[in-house]
């Protein structure tokens, strides 16, 4: 086993220190764990009585998850593909899936015959439910069927790259793993705004780092348009009675058991956006009406916003305060109370202390401005309406952390329509989430967790 520090930890204190992950935690090693992550980071393999050290520093983020020597064979994985018509692109799927044992799942297809002809053509296993019962259920009909130690499941709208699952299946080598993930990218990103749009910004997209899946951690979901699951973590397998959001559910009950799921941006594979703005935005809202129902399942794993006390203190007080030399000063004593707390746990790194504090800060305001688009707006804007000094707040809220992503990411698309679409995106998707509460009579998923700086061992 190779361990690889995250690009984002610093080592201080001639190793004592780590600071890093998600969210951001200070631990400090003893010397000897000291000495042996120094021999990680010179190249040299994590040693079998210190693979329990590497596993709570990459659950930790301070190391990336990487691949080990060995895993399974592609003959011991089964693909399982739920399809509900779609026959032309179950067809381009299953080209990319020649070679592998796949079993396809017809959850009721009007079209029988066309489907069981796409599946016979293939060479794959057809298997039908007459009722239609949702993604779900489809694929726990799959899973049922399946006889080898590993299952992938993969939606019938996505296009397999080579060598996708070469990429996933070392990662099993670790036996604490239950599941892996690729990274799911856009199919033809050049077919009009939206789709560009899509291409930058796709729910299902999870970035380019590589990481350890969990609800509070930098990659918190790993979507099932893709999957990876060894089978004896599965168990019973999907919850039948979400419609929306079952894969983010089964991945949580995964790590809630004490399983390890990982995301290998390293594997890619692409799938078919839904590119008609009107079907586009029905999926938004769709999406966030299961943001409640997760809450009711794993309660307080969605919080409205993430992010550090001081930091969003610091913009409260910026936003709300009487007077401008108040609002300047209470922020400022925000920022100020959070890097003499920074400074406590980072002793003789008072420069330090400070950045990482001005940095939490900005990254909180960003989190705020984007909570405020996809959760609070319909509280927002009335009291904007009312008061008129919160409505320049609101719309700065609403367009800069839009307008701060263009910066960064550069996408084939004007920042004009990406900050329109990114709006227009946050703030259907806040209707799902606002009708989704309703329905499940929660308001829980309106609730920020604010955070202090954790520190301590590994």
């Amino acid at each position: 086993m190779i361990a690889r520090l995250d690009p984002g930890t610093r080592v201080l204190a001639n190793g004592r220190i780590l600071v890093g992950g998600h969210p951001r935690r200070v631990l400090r090693l003893d010397r000897a764990q000291a000495d042996e992550v120094a021999r990680w980071r010179a190249g040299r393999p994590v040693s079998g009585s210190h693979r329990a050290l590497a596993r709570l520093l990459v659950e930790a983020g301070v190391l990336r998850p990487e691949p080990e020597a060995g895993g399974p064979a592609e003959a011991e994985v089964t693909v399982v593909v739920p399809v509900h018509g779609r026959v032309r692109e179950l067809a381009a799927c299953l080209a990319g899936l020649r070679g592998l044992a796949v079993i396809v799942v017809d959850d009721g297809s009007p079209d029988e015959r066309a489907v069981s002809k796409v599946v016979s053509d293939a060479g794959a296993t057809y298997v039908r439910r007459d009722t239609r019962g949702g993604p779900a259920a489809a694929r726990n009909t799959g899973l049922a069927a399946v006889t080898t130690p590993y299952v992938a499941f993969v939606d019938s709208d996505c296009v397999l790259e080579p060598g996708w699952l070469d990429r996933l299946l070392p990662h099993f080598a670790a036996q604490q793993v239950a599941a892996v993930a690729p990274r799911i990218v856009s199919y033809g990103a050049d077919r009009g705004w939206l789709s560009r749009y899509e291409a930058a910004r796709s729910a299902l997209d999870m970035g380019d780092t590589a990481a350890v899946v969990r609800p509070d951690g930098l990659v918190p979901y790993a979507p099932t348009a893709a999957l990876v699951v060894r089978r004896a973590a599965a168990g019973a397998g999907f919850d039948e009675r979400l419609a929306l959001g079952e894969d983010v559910d089964f991945v949580w009950r995964l790590v809630a058991s004490g399983w390890q799921v990982r995301y290998e941006p390293g594997a890619r594979v692409a799938h078919r956006h839904r590119i008609r703005l009107g079907t586009w935005l029905a999926r938004r809202v769709e999406y966030g009406t299961s943001v409640a129902a997760l809450d009711r399942r794993h309660p307080g794993a969605i919080p409205a916003l993430d992010a550090s006390a001081w930091g969003v203190l610091a913009w409260a007080a910026a936003v709300c305060a009487p007077g401008r030399a108040a609002r300047a000063g209470l922020a400022a004593s925000c920022v100020a109370a959070h890097a003499a707390g920074l400074a406590r746990e980072l002793p003789g790194e008072p420069a330090r202390a400070a950045a990482l504090a001005v940095a939490d800060t900005l990254t909180a305001g960003r989190l705020a401005g984007a909570s405020m688009a996809q959760v609070w707006w319909p509280l927002a804007l009335p009291a904007a309406i009312a008061v008129p000094r919160l409505r320049l707040p609101l719309v700065a809220a609403l367009a800069l952390p839009a307008l701060a992503e263009w910066v960064e990411r550069r996408p084939p698309l004007d920042p004009a329509r990406y900050v329109a679409a990114h709006v227009l995106d946050d703030v259907v998707g806040a209707v799902g989430v606002w009708k989704g509460m309703l329905r499940e009579r929660t308001f829980r998923p309106l609730l920020p967790r604010l955070r202090r700086i954790r520190s301590g061992g590994p």
